[in-house]
């Protein structure tokens, strides 16, 4: 079922162009490697657009060796949109054309209890990761991630993008929306009329902030950056905006919030926030700074409070957020980049000097002599 108009050899082994990271904190080079014959289950997609993650830069600098080591060459990118170009004998649910999606995960072992309840991210065998990790049920090979050309996944693990979706600014869904709407949905806050607090405006706290406004919330959104509250009220609509350094607006906030979701990625402590929960207030922590967090106990005790943390959906779930997103036409605004530019976009990315997410046009990526190569 390979289309040799769109490539002879896609059925086979593939060869890849992309750009992987060779070294602890060093550059993005060109570098080619291959993806796995088409399997039965599999689809192969051409990778249009890839956004960039902040997991990526604390993938690519090995700032989280004591729990995920980094396993060079790292291609990155776990964010991809594309169009199918080539299917498996037995794929059911797409065809070549289709507009489809890759986010964090690429297989997991489908047998345990999470597996069987839609929760492959939390795989009790283990869950495969888009890159830096070992594919264990297919060919115990590194896998690489969308900073490349092709891509190529078992169909399960594959989303169906809506039409009405602008595939650029559609990919951070694939990563920054799960991440906020999952726990959203699985804390119950998409209840209309709560109070709903976001800490942080990057691409996180953007998705977190246009699902809690499609869901029916009041939004108050909490920032370091005095700059951002022009945007926060009118690219957003959000009800409210703090600063988290003036203290006479922090304290007048107290007890006013139902839920919060934390999306800061840098070291912090909770106990600023905390207090701006009701009783029975939940604060989700989504961020993954690369350095333990505090949190008081008097604070939690005292309004019977709770914090808990979240990491992206499963599969029906990343499913589900998607068609939501088609539904109430939301997308995450991006900033556009062509490959080239992608050691630029790390560097602002490290001083938050982007609105609101960096998107890779994957077509721009050319056919160099690969500086690396895996063959």
């Amino acid at each position: 079922m390979s289309n040799p108009a769109l490539d002879s050899g896609t059925s086979g082994v593939k060869k890849v162009l992309g750009y992987a990271a060779v070294e602890k904190g060093g550059k993005l080079l060109p570098f080619v490697f291959d993806r796995r014959p088409t399997q039965p289950r599999d689809v192969v997609f051409r990778i249009l657009y890839c956004g960039i993650c902040h997991s990526d830069l604390h993938q690519i600098r090995d700032e989280w060796s004591d729990d995920v080591p980094a396993q060079y060459p790292i291609v990155p990118g776990h964010e991809m949109t594309g169009i199918v170009c080539d299917v498996g004998d037995e794929v059911t649910r797409f065809k070549i054309g289709n507009r489809v999606g890759v986010g964090c995960l690429v297989n997991s072992c489908g047998k345990c209890s999470h597996c069987k309840r839609n929760l492959e991210q939390y795989c009790e065998e283990k869950p495969i990761w888009t890159y830096n990790d070992k594919d264990i049920y297919t060919d115990n090979l590194p896998t690489y991630g969308g900073f490349s050309t092709l891509m190529v996944a078992p169909e399960r693990f594959v989303i169906k993008i809506p039409d009405g979706l602008p595939m650029d600014g559609a990919a951070p869904l694939l990563c920054a929306g799960i991440t906020v709407y999952s726990p959203m949905m699985h804390y119950k806050m998409q209840q209309g009329g709560k109070h709903f607090g976001v800490v942080g405006l990057g691409g996180l706290g953007f998705m977190a902030a246009k699902f809690a406004r499609a869901m029916g919330m009041q939004v108050t959104v909490i920032s370091s950056s005095p700059d951002k509250e022009l945007e926060a009220r009118a690219c957003l609509r959000a009800d409210d905006f703090i600063v988290s350094s003036d203290l006479k607006r922090m304290k007048k906030a107290e007890k006013t919030l139902d839920f919060i979701i934390d999306t800061v990625s840098a070291p912090h402590s909770f106990d600023k926030y905390l207090p701006l929960l009701r009783t029975n207030g939940q604060m989700v922590l989504v961020g993954m700074p690369h350095k333990p967090l505090t949190v008081s106990s008097m604070l939690l005790a005292a309004g019977r409070r709770s914090v808990a943390g979240s990491m992206i959906g499963g599969l029906k779930e990343t499913q589900e957020m998607m068609d939501f997103c088609g539904k109430h036409h939301i997308f995450c605004l991006v900033e556009r980049i062509p490959m080239d530019y992608v050691n630029n976009a790390m560097v602002r990315l490290h001083n938050s000097d982007v609105k609101y997410r960096f998107v890779i046009d994957c077509k721009t990526i050319k056919n160099p002599t690969a500086i690396y190569g895996c063959h």
